[in-house]
């Protein structure tokens, strides 16, 4: 794909361009909106380029025409006119972008601008003097016109356009959209008979949906998004788990049967490189109407099942497949699977990649999606929280995990293969079964928006005794698996709120206080509360170190000067904060180490606090603890700010480094502190910020600052209404605020995060 400019910036003749002719386009027009995409404007029908002076034509040509290929990948409408502007002639040279519609069709890598000699374009269909009041005016009729270039679907700009259709169409279904003449529902969408999109698309001629088989899972509308997850797996993990499925079928007993179940096998990716013989074992479903069609065109002849058998008038439930969803007691009990549960001489093997749903996104609260799924009322779901209790019944992925084991796996010699984040076995404890092998994948390519660790385990149907899992890990480049190591996976037991959380009262405490949001000011007197809004001279904060993961680690992750509004934390208290900081400290681990080897494997841990206590009472950890107290002053996410709160009460941010208005806790417990090179760096680095924030016209002399008050108060900066560019008011200190930044991150990979996976704090 190509790389358009992190930031768009016009020349003084572009500015003058756009001034002269819009008021006569459209003077309603904004910038951004014309500048949307990074490139010099598309303007109605057209798309602009500008040059100082035009040099080779073809090769401007060339990147104009990788500009329209990157709108058509996104869904966007492609423009029917290139406008090559040379501003030092004052020409506009016309070109059809019809004319290079096969060129737009391909797919761009690297930047637009680069690596474009060479190309063979035809000659400008026009070109037209601005400077001349005749060629003005035809200027103004070519800007105003709104003409697009038709543009055939495939497999690389499908899901840019179904974002798109959804977006104008909210209510729209997946069938909306992809559905064909084939089968007994028949609903021809929007692909093959365009409506919405009539100016933009020509209508695909595919019969069937085969061609996109591997990107279903993208395709569903927001709703089936939200209820079905994503269960995508990438052709090379696909093919590396297959070794673990022969290895389990390796184990079926002289004279045994066996099949392969999947019950979430979308398109049936997963069994794509399975044998002949191998196949004709499988039993393979899926809930999705549309999936299941290419699944049946695809593996319906060579697999021993496929539920349903046939499709039917019946089959068509809404999007859905009638008598395919997993959850359901229908499905457990369906007769062409319990023939062989039921038989003692069949082996049970389940192969499956369970989907993903994140029901609570931010993406689905602002499309008004809502927190709560269908799935969570299905008979598994319901089930499952009478043997299961806790945030673990609360995952799709879970509940195929947990039936597997409940339903289907009956004897020693049954197994499951399965993909999974670590979890459901590392944290949730959710099963207890024998490991056989396994692997590590990077989960950004299953269709993900980050890059985390996921397991693909092969658990065997006996009591496991392992509290460590080691898994190859691979890693993907262009569909190629790429080795990285072994990594090891370790049971977590106990977390920070069972361990280390402060739950003895603050003394003379009164509910009198004040409550704070996530940006360390007072919280809005009309978000929904959680905790008291306690005070206390003891109170030295609010610590929250929540959940053992790191999905939305801000948010997980804050230091307060008085409580949060929505709790999850405790009150710090200044005769013990000390031995509290570890925990903010390990909080971010995965703010400042973004490898996919590391999120998802890498968890918050209390398994260590028997011997960090009894250190911490030797003494022997005050060293490092005083490093943890420096990481924690300097660090960004500490959002303590000093300000009058509503109470009346002056709040003083303690844990900070300025000395300006006395001395601070944090000044006062590094005041024996002797610093190595690396600290003297940070502190010297500090005072540089301290100087140029009292600089800034915004400073108060009478408050205490951190880190973050001074990038969230003093830090200012305006945006240009061009190109989109931050104008800091004070560079100086952006700077400074930059480079300490980037200190503290080397600092604490270095010196604290060893600390934080000695005692467990990491895991």
């Amino acid at each position: 794909m190509i790389k358009f400019k992190e930031e768009h910036k016009e020349t003084p003749e572009q500015d003058k361009f756009y001034e002269t002719f819009l008021p006569r386009v459209d003077p309603t027009k904004t910038r951004d909106e014309i500048l949307s995409d990074s490139n010099d404007g598309v303007l109605n029908g057209n798309l602009l380029e500008f040059k100082r002076n035009a040099t080779d034509l073809n090769a401007h040509l060339f990147q104009c025409i990788k500009y329209l290929s990157a709108r058509r990948i996104k869904g966007k409408p492609v423009p029917a006119t290139i406008l090559l502007i040379d501003l030092g002639a004052a020409t506009v040279r016309r070109y059809n972008a019809e004319d290079y519609l096969a060129d737009i069709e391909k797919v761009y890598f690297g930047g637009a601008s680069k690596n474009n000699a060479g190309f063979f374009g035809g000659d400008a269909v026009e070109t037209i003097n601005y400077r001349d009041p005749m060629g003005t005016e035809r200027l103004v009729t070519l800007l105003k016109q709104k003409n697009f270039l038709r543009i055939h679907i495939d497999e690389n700009c499908i899901v840019g356009w179904a974002e798109h259709f959804y977006r104008v169409v909210p209510s729209a279904r997946k069938e909306d959209f992809i559905g064909d003449d084939t089968g007994e529902h028949k609903t021809v969408g929007e692909i093959r008979n365009p409506s919405v999109f009539k100016e933009y698309l020509y209508p695909y001629e595919g019969e069937t949906n085969v061609r996109f088989k591997y990107l279903m899972d993208k395709l569903n509308d927001h709703q089936q998004k939200k209820d079905l997850g994503a269960f995508y797996t990438p052709d090379a993990y696909a093919k590396k788990s297959l070794g673990l499925v022969r290895a389990a079928i390796a184990r079926v007993p002289a004279g045994n049967d066996y099949i392969i179940l999947d019950r979430c096998a979308g398109t049936g990716n997963l069994e794509a490189g399975l044998t002949e013989e191998e196949l004709s074992h499988c039993i393979v479903s899926t809930v999705e109407y549309y999936e299941y069609k290419v699944l049946l065109e695809l593996l319906g002849a060579n697999v021993r099942h496929i539920i349903p058998p046939v499709e039917t008038t019946d089959t068509f439930r809404a999007g859905l497949v009638a008598g395919a969803d997993a959850l359901s007691r229908e499905y457990i009990e369906n007769p062409i699977i319990k023939q062989y549960l039921d038989d003692p001489n069949c082996t049970v093997i389940l192969f499956e990649n369970p989907p993903y749903a994140e029901t609570t996104s931010i993406e689905n609260q602002k499309r008004g999606l809502g927190a709560r799924a269908t799935w969570k009322q299905s008979y598994v779901v319901s089930e499952m929280k009478k043997d299961i209790k806790g945030a673990a019944s609360n995952d799709l992925g879970n509940a195929f995990i947990w039936s597997a084991f409940k339903y289907y796996l009956r004897q020693p010699t049954d197994g499951y293969i399965v993909y999974s984040p670590a979890k459901y076995w590392k944290a949730q404890h959710l099963i207890d079964r024998k490991f056989m092998g396994g692997f590590a994948f990077n989960r950004h390519h299953f269709h993900t928006n980050y890059d985390a660790c996921i397991m693909c385990v092969w658990w065997g149907n006996e009591e496991g005794q392992e509290d460590c899992l080691s898994l190859q890990a691979f890693d993907l480049d262009q569909n190629d698996p790429i080795p990285c190591g072994t990594l090891g996976i370790k049971k977590l037991h106990s977390i920070f709120s069972q361990k280390y959380y402060d739950k003895i009262p603050l003394r003379n405490a009164t509910n009198d206080g004040i409550l704070t949001g996530l940006n360390g000011l007072e919280a809005e007197t009309g978000v929904k509360r959680r905790i008291h809004p306690l005070y206390s001279d003891e109170m030295l904060g609010y610590l929250v170190a929540d959940s053992v993961g790191f999905d939305n680690p801000d948010a997980k992750s804050s230091l307060l000067v008085a409580g949060r509004y929505n709790g999850n934390g405790f009150f710090l208290r200044k005769d013990n904060y000390l031995e509290k900081l570890p925990m903010f400290c390990a909080s971010r681990y995965i703010t400042y180490n973004r490898a996919w080897t590391e999120r998802g494997r890498i968890m918050k841990s209390a398994d260590g606090a028997t011997r960090f206590y009894a250190d911490v009472k030797s003494g022997k950890l005050y060293p490092i603890l005083l490093k943890c107290l420096l990481f924690t002053c300097l660090e960004m996410q500490n959002h303590m700010r000093t300000f009058t709160g509503s109470d009346g009460r002056f709040y003083r941010n303690e844990l900070c480094l300025d000395g300006t208005n006395g001395e601070t806790i944090a000044l006062r417990g590094l005041k024996n502190f002797v610093p190595n090179e690396r600290e003297k760096v940070l502190f010297s680095q500090w005072e540089k910020v301290l100087a140029w924030a009292k600089k800034a016209d915004g400073y108060d002399p009478s408050l205490t600052y951190g880190v973050y008050q001074i990038y969230a108060e003093l830090d200012t900066f305006r945006q240009d209404d061009v190109s989109g560019e931050r104008i800091y008011d004070f560079p100086e200190l952006h700077s400074a605020l930059t480079s300490l930044k980037t200190a503290v991150k080397d600092y604490y990979l270095t010196e604290i995060v060893p600390f934080l996976f000695e005692y467990e704090f990491l895991k």
